[in-house]
Parts: C-alpha cells; sequence; structure tokens
C-alpha cells in the first residue's frame, strides 16, 4: 500500500499557513549576476558522498534585458528579427592589410 495524502483541498484558493510569505518583500534579480556567470551545484547522497557540479551557461547563449523580452517571447521571434536585421545592413568590406595597401599608380 502506497503513502498517499488527502489532495482533495489541493484546489484551494489559500495557501497553507506555514507558507505565509505577507510582510516579506522578494528582491528582483537578486541572483541574476551569478546566474549568468555560473553557479556550483552541490548534491548531498543519503550514502554521504557529494556530487559536486559547475554549471555555466552553454557557449552562444545570449540574455535579453526584460525591456527587450517584451517584445520577443521565444527564440523563434529573436532570430527572425535579427535575420532580417541583417538583410537591411550592408556586409562590411575586409580591411586590406598594410602590405597590400599601396596605392596603383595609372598608367596611360
Amino acid at each position: 500500500m502506497s503513502d498517499k495524502r488527502d489532495h482533495s483541498d489541493a484546489n484551494d484558493e489559500e495557501m497553507r499557513a506555514e507558507y505565509n510569505f505577507s510582510g516579506r518583500v522578494g528582491i528582483r534579480g537578486k541572483y541574476y549576476q551569478q546566474l549568468r556567470d555560473g553557479y556550483t551545484l552541490k548534491i548531498h547522497r543519503e550514502d554521504g558522498t557529494t556530487l559536486v557540479q559547475q554549471i555555466t551557461r552553454p557557449e552562444g547563449t545570449v540574455t535579453l534585458d526584460p525591456d527587450v523580452q517584451d517584445y520577443f517571447p521565444d527564440s523563434e521571434a529573436v532570430n527572425t528579427a535579427l535575420r532580417t536585421l541583417i538583410q537591411l545592413v550592408k556586409p562590411k568590406k575586409k580591411k586590406r592589410s598594410t602590405a597590400s595597401a599601396t596605392p596603383k599608380t595609372q598608367s596611360s
């Protein structure tokens, strides 16, 4: 027999008393920079060992500021907008190296 709790009150609109957060204020962005820089995750196992993992953002990850996120709900929207912008911008000409940048004389 499994240990199942009565979830009949799961649809109640009120939180349990132990989850009362009134009078407390969260700090927006408190861990934002730490998450961007990466963090260490420690998992303490029942056998007494500890698994340590360094979590970093995958290469190529781009973080949008909140005001920009309002306009782009997902990565597909960002990619579409950037591809449109790329089509509008003329490709940059490659700079000549100083050795090959000697002026040519015009002969008549």
